[in-house]
Parts: C-alpha cells; sequence; structure tokens
C-alpha cells in the first residue's frame, strides 16, 4: 500500500481535517517531534562535540527531507525556482543551522527544561520580525500571547 493511499485511508478511519484545520495538527506534531528532538538531542550531546552532534543530526535530516522529496516527485521542480525564492531558502537554512549549533551547545551545558522554553522565544520573536519585515498585523490576542509566552520563559528559567 502507498503512503498516500494509507493517508486516505487513514483519514476515512480518523477525519481529523473535519475537527482542525491541517495546519493545526502539523504543528502539533512539529510541536511533539520538537519536544522528543530536546530530549533526544540533550542524552545524544553528552560524551560529544555539540558541532559534530548538529553535523550528524543534519546529515539524519538530509537525509531523510530528500528521500520524502524525492519519493513525493517534487525534486525536478527545483529548478524552476526563482532567484530570489533560493536567496530567501539558503537565508532560512543558514538561520537554522546556526540556530541547531546554538542549540546544542545549549542543551550540552543547560538543562532540556530551561534550554527549551528559551529556544521557544522564537515564536514571539517570529511575531516581532513578521511585523517588521513582512507587514503582519499584530492583534491583541497575538501580542497577549507572545507577552504569555515570554512570562512563561522568564518563569521556567528563573
Amino acid at each position: 500500500m502507498s503512503l498516500q493511499k494509507w493517508y486516505a485511508a487513514a483519514a476515512k478511519v480518523l477525519p481529523l481535517h473535519k475537527l482542525f484545520n491541517m495546519w493545526w495538527i502539523y504543528a502539533l506534531l512539529s510541536a511533539l517531534f520538537a519536544a522528543l528532538t530536546a530530549v533526544f538531542a540533550k542524552v545524544g550531546v553528552k560524551n560529544i562535540d555539540s558541532d559534530l552532534a548538529t553535523a550528524i543530526r543534519t546529515t539524519v535530516i538530509f537525509i531523510l527531507v530528500w528521500g520524502i522529496a524525492f519519493f513525493k516527485g517534487v525534486v525536478p521542480s527545483a529548478q524552476n525556482l526563482q532567484k530570489q525564492t533560493w536567496l530567501f531558502l539558503v537565508l532560512s537554512g543558514c538561520a537554522t543551522g546556526l540556530s541547531w549549533l546554538f542549540y546544542f551547545k545549549a542543551l550540552q551545558i543547560g538543562k532540556v527544561s530551561q534550554v527549551a522554553p528559551v529556544d521557544k522565544l522564537s515564536v514571539a520573536l517570529a511575531i516581532i520580525l513578521s511585523v517588521v519585515f513582512l507587514g503582519e498585523v499584530v492583534t491583541w490576542k497575538i501580542a497577549a500571547g507572545a507577552l504569555l509566552i515570554i512570562s512563561g520563559t522568564l518563569v521556567l528559567i528563573f
């Protein structure tokens, strides 16, 4: 059974898409795997240089994600990407790589229960950057959520 047929069969049995928007499900899965990442990484960086640990992790991600792209058949479309798309994907990759390097170093010397919340300050920072650079509008709800994230981080680390 192909992966697409499996997804279709699973969706009939458990139609979560009717209860939630799909972005919400993907975001929850992202949060779950990010939490697992923190725990696994803490153990993984115990007796190794954090930069080497990041390089190993990145290699695994590289193989996994390219495998998915090949499986989906989307690799040929890369040749049609615009220069701006390439530029911002490269910049995003550089930011991600630096984030991972610092994250692994922080995990190596700190507690997961403190490092992970500080790392999640990226949510509040992303909101600020989205306003400044993308012109997104901040509602009271978004501002309150960002302030709660910042407050919660401060409570957890001090």
